[in-house]
């Protein structure tokens, strides 16, 4: 069974598994608040996955989240919520950002996490969620239309990549 966690001491060699085996593979560790701080520093770690309040108004608040596997006791992935958009969230990043370790992946755990964010929005009072993808990345697209994602459009992004916007609306209910 899968339910998303905030990162605490208990947790910690749980962590360090899953970045270990990230780093190993070679890969951009997705999303990038679990990876804008080094996770050897662990008391810096903890306090760098959520942001509260930026006077710059470059940052949103947001929330990070864990996706562990109770039965086998393993860190399947990560979501990060931006409690809401801003101008650089609304053309490339949306409300969640989310990603699952390398061995982990093709094994539904993707939808199934992002279906966990959206009952975290829903408690947040979101009710309409921006998710955004790279076109290229079908395997995240396919996990965003799952949960119900509707294309809006595709934009080319400030760095090139062609991203597909979608929109979930989850409503009183759901």
């Amino acid at each position: 069974m899968l339910t998303l966690i905030k990162m605490e001491e208990k947790y910690r060699p749980l962590l360090n598994e899953m970045m270990d085996e990230w780093t190993a593979a070679g890969e951009t560790i997705i999303p990038y608040a679990i990876r804008k701080c080094d996770y050897h520093d662990f008391a810096r770690y903890l306090d760098s996955l959520e942001v509260r309040e930026d006077s710059t108004g470059r940052l949103v608040p947001d929330s990070t989240f864990f996706c562990l596997d109770t039965d086998r006791q393993k860190l399947v992935g990560a979501v990060n919520i931006r409690h809401r958009l801003n101008e650089g969230l609304l053309a490339t990043g949306g409300h969640i950002g989310d990603g699952v370790r390398p061995s982990e992946r093709g094994k539904g755990y993707g939808t199934q996490m992002i279906a966990l964010a959206l009952d975290e929005c829903r408690k947040m009072g979101i009710d309409r969620v921006l998710m955004c993808c790279d076109e290229t990345n079908r395997a995240s697209a396919r996990t965003i239309e799952k949960n119900g994602g509707v294309l809006e459009n595709t934009l080319a992004g400030p760095d090139g990549n062609v991203v597909r916007h979608y929109w979930i609306e989850l409503g009183a209910e759901g």
